[in-house]
């Protein structure tokens, strides 16, 4: 059975409340003291705690003060606090402190029995987290459970030691540099640089120069000679992305580069040796483009001595909720933020969401919610889910409620997306800043202004 603390001074309430939770191990304490001295003890996974503790029943601080003990011996404690019916301010205050939740008295069984149960759930859930967090992907950085990713890094682990050249797939936003990272963080290389390049995100007249380098005078505007990507990871590892977009007359002397481990700058002459590993990416099919003759064969074979697939996110099903809380806890840091969870709708969104962006598209996500959230629990209306398919609503028909929530949905976002610029977010939304600031003020919206 689960350790339960309860603490309250009222012994009355203490067999009210252990009746009702028959279920779980319960512990009593009827002061700080007392209470503070069962945590280090039991080490419960939940506490309910009556904020009117003595010596002064009536006052909430010597319960406040409990709250802030016991959170700081055992931050991941589900703290339900408990008060009178008159005392929502200090609930709420208990909850910016990191409670997890509270409840008014009078006590009903039924409802105290839901709440403590939900936490004990969530306590799970974010133990398991952690747990895994701790041994999945430590090593590697490529973090999950699924059979397809401890495959992956496996494969991963495998060929880190070797210099054989490796090719990455997978859709885009599936961790393909993250991958690269993890072959060259377990490598003999770690020590050495790790320098990415992204074939399609240069033009194609200073590809060549990224990734060669150049001497002086080679070209109007070369001023000094300049290293290129290649010489910049002398002794590591180079991460060609998106490999499919090189130009073909590029692929011919990336390919003498693979095979001959020399290079020659731009308007030079000297043959200059590299020692360098080299990972290639793509979401492209390379076959095809190598049979319409865009993707030369002997480069193909030349890249693809191993092949790594990258799973997309919906085929990861279990480890979307394991990213999901790495990234929260991250940006909460990140951002100075109380996220601590995913409320109960949030998780089932995170479950029955598509992901079509993948990774980047659950990271984006969890860092916009991190920011829009106003509690310690991020909701499915944080982190964007507004239909039938992610979440279950009830469509409010208060048509100044829909406005309200409207406006603050559409505040929250521009603030994320201008990263707290209040003249960008002004600009993004079409009003003014006094109208801005006249709006976050009205409807209490919790952003750093």
């Amino acid at each position: 059975m689960e350790k339960l603390l309860i603490v309250d001074d009222d012994l009355g309430i203490q067999k009210q409340l252990k009746w009702s939770l028959a279920d779980y191990d319960v512990v009593l304490a009827d002061t700080r003291e007392s209470a503070i001295a069962a945590v280090r003890r039991h080490e419960p996974k939940v506490v309910t705690l009556d904020l009117g503790l003595p010596p002064d029943a009536a006052n909430a601080s010597e319960g406040l003060a409990a709250l802030k003990q016991i959170l700081e011996i055992a931050p991941h404690t589900k703290v339900i606090v408990i008060t009178g019916n008159d005392d929502r301010s200090n609930a709420l205050k208990a909850i910016e402190m990191g409670a997890y939740d509270f409840y008014q008295k009078p006590v009903d069984a039924d409802v105290i029995n839901v709440i403590v149960s939900r936490a004990f759930s969530l306590a799970m859930i974010e133990t398991d987290n952690r747990s895994m967090k701790s041994i999945v992907g430590c090593d590697t950085g490529i973090i999950g459970s699924s059979e397809s990713i401890d495959r992956l890094r496996i494969m991963v682990q495998r060929i880190a030691p070797t210099e054989i050249t490796a090719l990455l797939l997978g859709e885009s936003g599936t961790g393909k540099e993250v991958t690269a990272k993890a072959i060259h963080k377990v490598s003999d290389r770690s020590d050495k640089p790790f320098i990415a390049i992204n074939c399609a995100s240069i033009p194609e007249n200073l590809l060549e120069s990224e990734l060669f380098g150049f001497e002086k005078g080679a070209f109007t505007g070369a001023h000094k000679t300049t290293l290129g990507k290649i010489e910049c990871a002398q002794g590591g590892t180079l991460f060609l992305d998106e490999i499919g977009d090189m130009p073909y007359h590029l692929q011919a002397k990336l390919l003498r580069f693979l095979q001959e481990k020399i290079i020659e700058r731009l308007g030079g002459r000297k043959e200059i040796p590299v020692d360098v590993r080299v990972i290639c990416a793509t979401n492209q099919n390379l076959e095809v483009m190598v049979s319409e003759k865009t993707f030369r064969e002997d480069l193909f074979y030349r890249i693809t001595e191993i092949t790594l697939n990258i799973p997309p996110l919906r085929d990861r099903d279990e480890d979307v909720l394991i990213l999901a809380n790495f990234f929260l806890q991250q940006y909460a840091v990140e951002y100075k933020r109380n996220a601590k969870s995913f409320a109960d709708d949030a998780l089932y969104g995170l479950r029955h969401h598509k992901w079509p962006g993948n990774i980047r598209e659950l990271q984006n996500k969890v860092k916009s919610s991190v920011i829009m959230s106003t509690s310690n629990q991020v909701t499915a209306f944080d982190l964007g889910f507004f239909d039938k398919e992610n979440a279950e609503y009830e469509l409010s028909l208060n048509l100044r409620a829909v406005r309200e929530q409207a406006e603050t949905i559409a505040i929250q976002k521009a603030y994320a997306l201008t990263d707290g610029n209040m003249s960008k977010t002004s600009e993004l939304l079409g009003i003014t800043r006094p109208t801005l600031y006249s709006l976050i003020e009205k409807y209490q919206i919790a952003i750093n202004v």
